[in-house]
């Protein structure tokens, strides 16, 4: 056995100073700082793994989306086509009407010495040529006209006596 000799030391032990205190606790804090910020950093980088495995997906879905869009494209402009197609028929079809409720009207005006040389309805419009025998039936006429519900302004454009004919009418009709 080695020969030691065992030493007593009475003397009080000394307080480390507050600098040795103060850089002990640095260094410690700090080492923690240190491992805090790289598990941080290690869960980041394992998190964008997992957006850039999202953002492939939605990549590819939006291209799979594109593909059924484009095929789906032209059944689509054909679609809206024939929709473009009806709406216009159902409106011609409503004008229509409208015109030959009109002219069915201005015929069942005409009294019978009243002869129609021409009858041109438009939208908003009608222009009548006629040859009668009498004024009265005339002003029988014009004033059935100027009763019609959807006349909005009647006016006689020109008026001709002609012998063996009689009397030879322009007329235009505004409608509502």
């Amino acid at each position: 056995m080695e020969n030691t000799s065992a030493s007593i030391n009475l003397v009080k032990k000394k307080e480390p100073a507050f600098l040795d205190k103060f850089i002990d606790w640095a260094l410690s804090v700090g080492r923690l700082i240190v491992i805090i910020t790289e598990i941080i950093a290690i869960a980041t980088f394992l998190y964008r793994f997992s957006l850039d495995e999202k953002l492939v997906r939605l990549h590819g879905e939006i291209r799979q989306k594109q593909a059924q869009l484009s095929l789906l494209k032209k059944d689509e402009e054909n679609f809206r086509n024939l929709q473009d197609r009806l709406s216009l028929a159902s409106n011609f079809s409503k004008d229509g009407a409208k015109v030959y409720k009109s002219f069915q009207d201005i015929v069942s005006f005409t009294p019978e010495d009243l002869k129609l040389k021409e009858l041109s309805l438009k939208h908003d419009q009608a222009t009548i040529d006629l040859d009668v025998l009498s004024v009265s039936s005339l002003t029988e006429f014009v004033n059935s006209l100027r009763n019609y519900p959807q006349t909005k302004s009647l006016s006689l454009d020109n008026v001709e006596n002609i012998p063996n004919v009689g009397i030879s009418v322009a007329i235009t009709a505004l409608f509502k």
